[in-house]
């Protein structure tokens, strides 16, 4: 008996959406980030790769991938493990729209300040965690590093802004705040997280698929990207609802119901969440890739004595 797999033509070892196109990348990141996967059910099946045994045959294409985007949602694709559940990529949307609503709501008094922001980087520490690469695991002491510059580079932004910035300027300034001491923790979580890569260098492949050697310049590649893509899922959320509440604030709605105002950022932020983070996330493709010569000078000259030296080398950038 064939396999499911081979009945539909199906290959599950790549993504479905063809991911050299921005349209095939954000497809593909709006399944992986969907919250709707938290909930949904593994039932008899725990692992796609069970179709290929033919248990199923009369499995249609779309249950087979269905399947597959469950388990690649809830089980780590290195160890296999199952993934901490608040630290998956579907729990991005329902818990930042929590914790960026009431850092934008909460952004006036230092205790606030503080609180929050500590809790946005314990957050972003379990999903880097969570996320980790499994034959390049994060060392407890780098966690702990991460954890410790990104939370004081954010409280220190924030309670510096608030200070000296915000009283010079309009009250709708201030409410920017946030964003800003978010940009400044993603700046410095991510390079310190992935220290290691940018000492040792990533693995960078061909083509084809050959692996040639590691790259320091690939990893500040990829670091950066994934950098960009952070701070882009954070800004409409940060952004767009401070405006609107800045406006609302003013009539008599939350003038009489004071205490809609986090329900409504919490619920505003999450719209916006719900669309940036798969489409940040879309902005560059996992599998990057960089110049030759652009690479170290040993490898670029390795390379160049080729018989057919590539133009470009590619590199998995990370989430």
């Amino acid at each position: 008996m064939s396999s499911a797999a081979e009945r539909l033509g199906i290959n599950i070892e790549k993504p479905r959406y063809d991911q050299s196109t921005y349209t095939g990348r954000a497809k593909h990141f709006f399944i992986v980030t969907n919250p709707l996967n938290l909930l949904a059910v593994m039932q008899s099946w725990k692992n796609p790769n069970a179709y290929n045994g033919g248990k199923l045959p009369g499995i249609t294409g779309d249950q087979l991938w269905r399947a597959k985007q469950l388990y690649d949602s809830t089980y780590h694709p290195d160890t296999g493990g199952k993934m901490f559940l608040l630290g998956r990529m579907s729990a991005q949307v329902p818990c930042n729209m929590v914790i960026t609503g009431c850092m934008m709501t909460f952004y006036k008094t230092t205790p606030a300040v503080v609180f929050w922001q500590w809790i946005n980087q314990s957050f972003n520490a379990l999903v880097n965690y969570t996320n980790r690469s499994g034959p390049n695991p994060i060392s407890p002491a780098t966690l702990g590093w991460s954890y410790c510059g990104a939370t004081t580079g954010a409280i220190t932004t924030a309670l510096f802004l608030n200070k000296v910035v915000a009283p010079r300027f309009p009250p709708l300034v201030g409410r920017f705040v946030p964003f800003a001491a978010v940009a400044a923790a993603n700046a410095i979580n991510l390079p310190m997280m992935r220290s290691s890569e940018l000492t040792n260098g990533i693995p960078v492949l061909t083509a084809d698929g050959e692996e040639v050697g590691k790259s320091s310049k690939a990893a500040q590649s990829a670091i950066s990207q994934v950098v960009v893509s952070r701070i882009g899922m954070a800004a409409p959320g940060m952004f767009i609802p401070p405006i609107i509440m800045a406006k609302l604030e003013k009539g008599p709605f939350l003038t009489k119901y004071s205490k809609m105002n986090a329900p409504l950022q919490v619920l505003m932020v999450g719209t916006c969440l719900v669309f940036a983070t798969p489409l940040c996330c879309a902005l560059f493709p996992q599998m990057s890739s960089i110049k030759t010569s652009s690479l170290e000078p040993e490898l670029r000259d390795e390379l160049s004595a080729r018989p057919h030296p590539p133009e470009r080398v590619y590199f998995n950038k990370g989430l």
